[in-house]
């Protein structure tokens, strides 16, 4: 449970990103509002639970790409949300017992649960920091008490980017956060877009909600924070298009995109 530091900065008034995607994950940590508020998108645009659903099922694929078939054992997952089945620890960690994870938020209702995100296999270990995707050279620094910054590292940004209003600022972000990590290591992302009405409406109504604002972009946009990096096959795709394999048979086209690059 949180502590009183931390339940002074939790505004359960307001509906919360986190615990909104929790709510279409099916997951249990959410509150009314959230409900609420993903009781009236989903009557807007009921595609949005797909994109809930399928973004947390390419989050594995793409990490046991990376744990599997790259041979990476660190990872850095920014903007972690609550935990629920099939965290990025888990899923490294099952095919590389030795993996090494750093999730980073700075929301005080993930730092309440982070503990359940702390678990790790004996040879492995996993850490959690309260930073700021705002101040990329200080999550680096603080990463690297976990994770070797000399050694290949998976960056996790998943359906996080489109709290930054301005896409140039994001791009800078990623940026600064990549020119940390050494040749070798990937860059995973994957974040809504404005591909349909419905996904638009969907944004404008979360937005208007009292929520920090999500604001979805353009695939063109999505692709441009791979700048500099080796895009690795199939691209910057429908998310349940990445290397889906047969669990990709019949699933709906969504309105999210998402890519893995490669730093040379």
């Amino acid at each position: 449970m949180p502590d009183d530091t931390l339940r002074t900065r939790i505004d359960t008034s307001k509906p919360h990103s986190a615990r909104f995607w929790n709510y279409f994950v099916g997951g249990k940590d959410n509150y009314e509002v959230d409900r609420e508020i993903g009781d009236q998108i989903k009557s807007i645009f009921p595609g949005l639970v797909d994109v809930a659903v399928t973004s947390r099922r390419f989050l594995g694929r793409a990490v046991g790409y990376l744990a599997g078939e790259q041979g990476v054992r660190q990872f850095l997952d920014i903007g972690t949300g609550l935990p629920t089945a099939d965290n990025t620890h888990e899923v490294a960690q099952r095919v590389a017992p030795d993996a090494r994870i750093v999730y980073v938020d700075n929301d005080p209702i993930v730092l309440a649960h982070a503990n359940a995100l702390l678990t790790s296999t004996p040879e492995g270990r996993t850490a959690y920091l309260d930073a700021d995707l705002y101040d990329p050279e200080a999550v680096l620094e603080a990463a690297a008490g976990t994770l070797d910054l000399s050694r290949p590292v998976g960056l996790m940004i998943l359906n996080t980017l489109g709290h930054v209003a301005d896409h140039e600022q994001a791009r800078e972000l990623v940026r600064r956060l990549m020119a940390g990590l050494p040749s070798g290591s990937h860059l995973v992302i994957s974040d809504s877009t404005a591909t349909s009405e419905g996904m638009i409406a969907a944004s404008e109504a979360y937005n208007a909600s009292g929520a920090v604002p999500y604001y979805v972009r353009t695939v063109e946009e999505i692709a441009g924070f791979f700048d500099g990096l080796e895009l690795v096959e199939p691209g910057v795709v429908r998310v349940p298009e990445w290397r889906a394999g047969a669990e990709g048979v019949g699933v709906v086209a969504v309105d999210a995109f998402c890519g893995v690059g490669r730093k040379p």
